[in-house]
């Protein structure tokens, strides 16, 4: 668990500070602050920094932001994005900080890559499908909004965290998906209510973190190979 401030760029303090920015200028702007949005939204990108250093602590802060965004789904009735942090996003973040605590790299500092096996792929292709359909039958159940969207962001989600638990750069991939389908998930619930305005931008700057994460990975796996 080193500390991953040591280690940024300037590249890496300018993303970092300017994603911070962009998120609570966008809250403040709306002249509406939601607190709870834009905490998550911090703790999230920061996150996504660490992450992209490939270290632990980035998967101690998504265990806090999958709380956190639990309950703003639970406040606009997206149970599958509710349901879908507090009950498999926030377990795998515990799982990923184990297992990137346990595959430290060459040089102590960061978490060892993984390559994707055929195996991989099958058992992921697998249990993508089989959490899909479950979620999907207990989304139809509680009459969930946007339901299309909110089943296919279930699959990304899983798809993502397994991504990392795995320990390959594709995670951040999985994630930059998932942030897409989340973009169009909240646009239709801005569409509703202006509120969640700021949601939309947060999710947007998740997507330029991700990208930037698995650039930071693949360099690091092309210098190791």
């Amino acid at each position: 668990m080193n500390n991953p401030i040591k280690s940024l760029t300037r590249k890496e303090w300018r993303l970092w500070f300017g994603s911070l920015f962009v998120v609570i200028a966008s809250n403040v702007l709306t002249g509406d602050i939601d607190l709870l949005t834009m905490i998550a939204a911090c703790i999230g990108i920061t996150s996504l920094i660490f992450a992209a250093k490939g270290n632990a602590w980035a998967q101690v802060l998504m265990i806090v932001f999958s709380i956190l965004y639990g309950i703003i789904s639970w406040r606009f009735r997206y149970w599958g994005e509710m349901i879908t942090y507090l009950g498999m996003t926030m377990p795998m973040a515990i799982w990923s900080t184990i297992t990137w605590l346990k595959n430290p790299a060459s040089n102590g500092k960061e978490v060892a890559i993984q390559k994707l096996t055929r195996k991989h792929i099958v058992r992921l292709a697998f249990w993508g499908t089989i959490t899909t359909v479950i979620f999907y039958l207990i989304l139809r159940a509680m009459n969930t909004p946007n339901i299309v969207f909110s089943t296919i962001s279930i699959t990304t989600s899983f798809l993502a965290a397994a991504l990392t638990m795995l320990r390959t750069s594709y995670y951040a991939l999985g994630y930059a998906s998932n942030d897409i389908v989340l973009i169009i998930l909240w646009v239709l619930a801005s569409i509703e209510n202006p509120a969640y305005i700021p949601v939309v931008v947060n999710f947007v700057i998740f997507f330029f973190n991700d990208m930037y994460g698995f650039i930071s990975w693949k360099k690091r796996e092309l210098a190791s190979s």
